[in-house]
């Protein structure tokens, strides 16, 4: 039998006119509880002024990866009953919180597609890595690679290796890194080459953005959102999740490295 709270979502969800109504005066302005994840958070954090404003809502947010044993994975914070109104992820990801009932299924919006990058420290050469061949022979000859814990960073350690045919040489020189942005140490000097989502990539200092690695090898994450079943406040967050996919929100998006879903 369906909680009390989970009628309150799925009523909201099924109207699904909160978006376009005028904004609720501030007296009834809720703090949303928003978790997120790397990949979404740059154009999250352009994007959270302006619903901030149109609505009165504020925005409490805390970050975290997408999946993992780390405490800090938004599955994990969801286990422990920490409060969230909106969770930002990896879509797969997502998909599983649905499918084991932490997530309402009929919340769930996609909201960009996020491609894998790579950094060197500033003032270092950019090294070519603008065909695949070009991009084995780079890694080849690095003297130690980076990558992130995340979505991206599983890709590259199980499959992108494989693909270009030099897991057994990479495999001594290439490290996962896991919590902070992959960017930071390259930073340091504690990595020649750093891959991660572009949009994790991008915001960080110290480093040079070289580019997207070749679209034969890419791996492109899909970015959703949902409603957790026991959201506080299902119909403000469904406001919310209105505005991150508007095509409105798309330039924002698109600034901050992520690519638009196609049609918006």
């Amino acid at each position: 039998m369906k909680s009390i709270q989970q009628k309150s979502i799925a009523f909201v969800l099924a109207l699904g006119t909160f978006a376009s109504a005028p904004s609720l005066p501030s007296a009834y302005a809720a703090d949303l509880h928003v978790m997120t994840s790397g990949g979404f958070t740059a154009a999250y954090k352009r994007l959270g002024p302006g619903f901030t404003a149109k609505t009165g809502n504020t925005l409490d947010t805390i970050l975290g990866p997408s999946m993992g044993k780390a405490p800090e994975s938004i599955p994990n914070r969801l286990d422990r009953n920490e409060p969230a109104d909106v969770v930002i992820m990896v879509g797969y990801a997502l998909d599983d919180l649905i499918k084991h009932g932490k997530v309402v299924p009929t919340s769930r919006v996609e909201l960009a597609d996020s491609r894998i990058g790579m950094v060197v420290r500033a003032g270092a050469p950019k090294p070519d890595i603008g065909t695949v061949d070009a991009f084995r022979s780079t890694l080849l000859h690095a003297k130690s690679v980076a990558y992130s814990d995340s979505a991206s960073g599983v890709y590259i350690e199980r499959e992108m290796f494989t693909k270009l045919g030099i897991e057994a040489q990479i495999k001594p020189k290439a490290t996962m890194v896991p919590r902070i942005p992959v960017a930071s140490v390259v930073a340091k000097g504690e990595y020649e080459l750093g891959f991660q989502q572009v949009a994790e990539l991008l915001p960080v200092p110290g480093v040079t953005f070289v580019g997207k690695i070749p679209e034969d090898v890419q791996s492109v994450t899909r970015y959703a959102a949902g409603i957790p079943v026991n959201a506080p406040h299902p119909q403000e967050a469904k406001a919310l999740l209105d505005y991150l996919s508007s095509p409105a929100a798309q330039a924002d998006v698109k600034a901050t490295g992520l690519d638009p879903i196609a049609g918006r």
